[in-house]
């Protein structure tokens, strides 16, 4: 009689969940990371060079997955009481983030404004305003 080998088909099927006191564990692990992704945007955005927003939205929306993933299952009072400093921590952060990124873009619209008046300045030579034709002004 031939012994039969274990193969993907006959073994047991695993696991994929975590216990919880592993995801809680994980959970400190998370909001670390998206700290610490926070603050490198926020340091980049700053800064006014290159910065790279596609990958750092796949990060964070990878971590925000990893977090939506260790938190499925757990009870708020229970989050909270083990994690309320980095839950308030990340929160500082992100408010942060937010008010800078705001700054950014209301800089970004003013500098669009300005470009916008320059070119319709140097286009609006007089040649084709209403003023020269008689009729249009009526």
């Amino acid at each position: 009689m031939t012994e039969q080998k274990p193969t993907v088909q006959n073994l047991p099927a695993r696991s994929t969940r975590a216990e919880p006191a592993a995801r809680m564990g994980n959970l400190s692990a998370i909001i670390g990371r998206i700290v610490e992704a926070v603050e490198e945007e926020t340091a980049a955005i700053r800064a006014g060079g290159s910065f790279d927003i596609k990958s750092s939205n796949v990060r964070k929306s990878r971590y925000l997955y990893e977090l939506t993933r260790a938190t499925r299952g757990v009870g708020e009072p229970e989050l909270l009481a083990e994690h309320r400093d980095g839950i308030t921590l990340l929160r500082d952060k992100l408010a942060t983030n937010a008010a800078v990124i705001q700054a950014h873009m209301g800089a970004v619209s003013e500098i669009a404004t300005l470009m916008q008046n320059v070119i319709q300045r140097a286009e609006t030579d007089g040649t084709y305003s209403e003023g020269e034709f008689g009729w249009a002004a009526r």
